[in-house]
């Protein structure tokens, strides 16, 4: 059962691993917030989404008072309550099936309303912290957007107002890959959700969110296939030395 369910710990840990990576390579870039802002969130998620794991006692509660109520009832009405007020038979009859049925009713109305009311409160509750996920997502895509493989060719020449870009290529290419993990993490996070709250609703909105970090991810290794498959810069030829020089002097005559 350890790979048939999403280990909230364990996203964490990568989260913070790739904070840490990020921190290294880029320690001045305004990525190294969002990796910090991604733990942040994905410890907070985790927590939202286990909380909405556990039972609701109250409710639970209130279902088993009210099948013990209604039995407590039927069994007034049908044993305790005397009959022999009743004129006829089948008006007794008549009369212990009608209150019965009309207790079924009210029951099965009040846990039906409790029970739309409580899956309503767990839908907002998740849609509330699936909304600061998409925003995050958002953000992440912000920082890739500059990041033009375009600024690696020798022919590029930036404008007054180009924003500053990275000029290496594996730079720019790691830069672009943790993007794209934060945006696979953002995923994992959301599905957290799907796995603690059993609804269709709820899993709709959760692939939208994976649905919208993939799409976006697709979109960055675009850029990282552009790089990868840009020509090897030329190697500068290293200086001549002697032996060379002497090489490519030309052979003096013969002495008389």
């Amino acid at each position: 059962m350890r790979y048939r369910t999403l280990d909230p710990k364990l996203i964490i840990e990568t989260a913070e691993r790739l904070e840490g990576r990020v921190a290294d390579r880029f320690p001045e870039a305004g990525l190294r917030g969002v990796a910090a802002e991604l733990v942040s969130l994905s410890r907070d998620l985790a927590k939202a989404a286990k909380t909405l794991e556990a039972p609701i006692w109250w409710l639970r509660g209130i279902i088993v008072a009210a099948v013990i109520a209604g039995a407590l009832i039927f069994l007034f009405v049908g044993t305790i309550l005397p009959l022999i007020h009743i004129s006829q038979a089948d008006d007794a009859v008549q009369s212990v099936q009608g209150i019965e049925a009309t207790i079924n009713m009210i029951i099965l109305a009040v846990l039906g309303f409790l029970a739309l009311i409580r899956t309503e409160e767990r839908i907002k509750q998740v849609f509330r912290q699936l909304h600061g996920l998409r925003s995050l997502i958002h953000v992440i895509d912000m920082h890739q957007l500059t990041k033009d493989p375009a600024a690696l060719s020798a022919s590029f020449k930036p404008t007054a107002h180009s924003p500053a870009r990275l000029t290496n290529a594996a730079d720019l290419a790691r830069y672009l890959d943790y993007c794209s993990e934060m945006l696979s993490i953002t995923g994992k996070i959301a599905a957290l959700f799907a796995q603690s709250v059993n609804d269709a609703v709820v899993i709709a909105g959760v692939n939208d969110i994976e649905n919208l970090a993939s799409n976006l991810s697709r979109k960055i290794w675009q850029k990282i296939t552009l790089i990868d498959g840009r020509p090897a810069a030329p190697q500068p030829s290293p200086a001549p030395g002697p032996a060379s020089q002497a090489a490519r002097l030309p052979p003096r005559a013969p002495a008389p």
